[in-house]
């Protein structure tokens, strides 16, 4: 058993941190678009494909769907609070709030479609506060530094090990519950609020609200094929889906920008220097 932990936690470790490493390398644009694969979710549901039934497997998707709109309630706690109580309340709070939300949303009837419809509703939800809020934009471009990525991918092994190990025993719904916990805004909450402050913490804590649509297109993918397709084209399927989401959000986001600030762009002049290739 310890053996099947330590392992689960190192491989899950290598991924995050491979990943986190790979998006700070690659420029903004092929970065941007990894930052929003399921770099925890996929080790999680790639141990559990290999070890536990279809049924259980669906069972577990969809308690994540709902663990990902107590994420959304994690994410709006975290702005509202961070300025006044601080990175660790804030944070602390924000999981009492997800706890509890997680749990509840789980004895949601319906199944995959009003899960979906509900994640909907609760992040237009989410979009509404942070525009109400009108959210300072950050003047600093927030690195992750080797504590950050090593926590991220430490933590994300660990739950991973006992989510797909230990809480699997407990049943599906314990064990996609905690696959979901939200362990990449809490770590970014924690940095960037201890490095750059509240205002860069809040602002992008809030950009990762749309982002997390990878994530749930992964679950969604996941929740629906299993049982159907081999385990691997299951897996594989879900991981192509939640990158076209991530990378179609990505080219959105791109397209606003250059329509809003596009006559600036073009304004500034040329300047000469070394050619670099992305």
């Amino acid at each position: 058993m310890l053996t099947v932990l330590l392992t689960k936690l190192i491989a899950t470790a290598l991924v995050v941190i491979g990943v986190s490493v790979a998006v700070g390398n690659l420029g903004p644009r092929l970065g941007g678009i990894i930052a929003g694969t399921p770099i925890i979710l996929g080790p999680g549901y790639f141990f559990l494909l290999q070890e536990w039934t279809p049924e259980f497997i669906q069972h577990a998707a969809l308690a994540t769907l709902h663990a990902l709109i107590a994420t959304l309630l994690f994410s709006i706690s975290f702005v509202l609070t961070a300025e006044r109580l601080g990175a660790l309340p804030s944070l602390g709070l924000a999981t009492l709030v997800w706890i509890p939300g997680a749990y509840l949303f789980s004895f949601i009837p319906g199944g995959v479609l009003v899960a979906v419809v509900i994640y909907g509703v609760v992040l237009l939800s989410a979009e509404i506060i942070k525009r109400v809020l009108a959210l300072k934009q950050p003047k600093v471009v927030a690195v992750s530094g080797w504590f950050d990525v090593v926590l991220r991918g430490l933590l994300a092994g660990v739950l991973v090990a006992v989510a797909t190990t230990l809480a699997a025993r407990s049943g599906p719904m314990l064990s996609g519950i905690l696959v979901g916990f939200p362990v990449g805004l809490f770590t970014i909450g924690w940095t960037l609020h201890d490095r750059y402050g509240a205002d860069v913490a809040k602002a992008t804590v809030a950009a990762a609200q749309q982002g997390m649509l990878s994530l749930v297109a992964f679950a969604v993918v996941i929740a629906v094929l299993v049982g159907h397709v081999p385990p691997m084209v299951t897996f594989v399927l879900a991981l192509l889906a939640s990158i076209t989401v991530s990378a179609t959000l990505f080219m959105v986001s791109q397209w606003r920008v250059r329509r809003a600030y596009g006559h600036l762009l073009g304004s500034q002049p040329t300047i000469k220097g070394p050619q670099t290739h992305e």
